[in-house]
């Protein structure tokens, strides 16, 4: 009767699991991916060999360490996106809590590494950073919700995400991570727009917004001092903003050549949250915008694959990953060129960090295993009444 109704798209039983996963995966989305993460080895041969020589390390330290992190994000990329769309809300429900709870535990065990803001776990070898595996658990767990509320005689699901939305973004703001906290904020915000939310509510929300970042302006001097120095008219050169600023000015469109950059030696984070600048001084405008390109191609291209899903849970997921993982990419660039304030956020598959890396490969394999081919109807054929 479902087929009769919806249409069906035929299903080959009995195929193989990869050859399977190979014919339904979005093979566009996955090449950006990968052209992403080799761009961010190039640009990490020339940004973090001042870092390591600055630490002690041998020259290329860092490069391998991000082939390593890199490795393991896209298999587990791969890995996840064969999974069903049933057992990657389970493990990413059972992700969520284990995130959230060592988000809870941050201000106690955890570690600023002289930056002033306590965001890490320090493993000794390595470290990890909660928010950024939270993330992603978060959107899928906030989407069964919703999904779930929309269901006759369903729960109030939606009241439940954003009470759970609002306990996240306080324990982000408490280390404090503006940035992240209105990264989750906004996936939510955007499952939420797509879930059917009153235009009216919105509005009233995103006055809220505008109302809590006026008191944290107030509140908080670390908030203030960014959005102090993004306003003032005048950048100061020796602060990151300043030499982001000209070695964006130097490179012109074709850049000053491969290794002839000098940022690197000034930027502190040249390696992870102005790896853009990098790319713009040595390579040009010209890489800059196949950045650009890749990250629209992705999301643009994901959200046009589940524009034809018709099961509420993976459209909703779905999005709330594409959009944050687009707006992640804008927020980085923007701040770079200084259309935002700083926000201490990395550039997905581009920048160093091993637990953004990782995460960003969970993120992504998510994404592609929710908008894989599946056998079944899409909300095309309801729509158009298929018979």
């Amino acid at each position: 009767m479902t087929e009769m109704v919806y249409g069906a798209v035929p299903d080959r039983g009995g195929e193989p699991i990869l050859p399977k996963w190979w014919r339904t995966l979005d093979k566009w989305t996955m090449s950006c991916v990968l052209i992403l993460f080799v761009i961010g080895l190039l640009l990490g041969l020339a940004a973090s060999v001042p870092l390591a020589e600055r630490n002690g390390f041998a020259p290329f330290h860092y490069v391998q360490r991000q082939a390593v992190f890199g490795g393991g994000a896209l298999i587990a990329m791969l890995l996840t996106s064969m999974m069903s769309p049933v057992l990657v809300r389970r493990l990413a429900v059972l992700g969520f809590v284990a995130a959230f709870v060592a988000l809870v535990f941050l201000p106690f065990f955890g570690t600023d590494f002289g930056k002033g803001a306590v965001r890490w776990y320090s493993l000794g070898f390595a470290s990890v950073q909660p928010s950024e595996f939270l993330k992603p658990g978060f959107v899928v767990a906030a989407a069964w919700l919703m999904a779930a509320s929309q269901q006759i005689n369903g729960p109030p699901g939606t009241a439940w995400s954003f009470v759970l939305c609002a306990v996240i973004a306080g324990l982000l703001v408490m280390q404090p991570d503006f940035g992240q906290a209105c990264l989750v904020m906004f996936g939510w915000g955007v499952m939420y727009f797509v879930a059917g939310a009153p235009m009216l509510l919105l509005i009233v929300m995103a006055a809220l917004v505008v109302l809590g970042g006026a008191m944290a302006y107030s509140g908080s001097e670390h908030f203030a001092r960014r959005i102090d120095g993004f306003l003032n008219p005048e950048v100061d050169p020796t602060t990151q903003l300043g030499y982001a600023a000209d070695a964006i000015r130097e490179g012109g469109f074709l850049g000053v050549g491969v290794g002839e950059g000098q940022v690197k030696w000034s930027l502190p984070d040249a390696h992870t949250d102005f790896i853009i600048a990098v790319a713009a001084e040595e390579y040009g405008l010209v890489l800059v915008l196949i950045v650009i390109a890749l990250f629209c191609l992705i999301t643009v291209r994901s959200l046009l694959r589940l524009m034809r899903e018709r099961d509420p849970f993976i459209r909703l997921a779905g999005t709330g990953l594409a959009a944050m993982f687009g707006v992640q990419a804008m927020i980085n660039m923007g701040v770079a060129v200084r259309l935002l304030p700083a926000k201490g956020m990395t550039l997905p598959f581009v920048s160093y960090g091993g637990s953004s890396l990782i995460a960003g490969g969970i993120a992504v394999g998510m994404l592609l295993a929710f908008t894989r081919t599946r056998p079944q109807g899409e909300i095309g054929d309801f729509l158009r009444g298929r018979g």
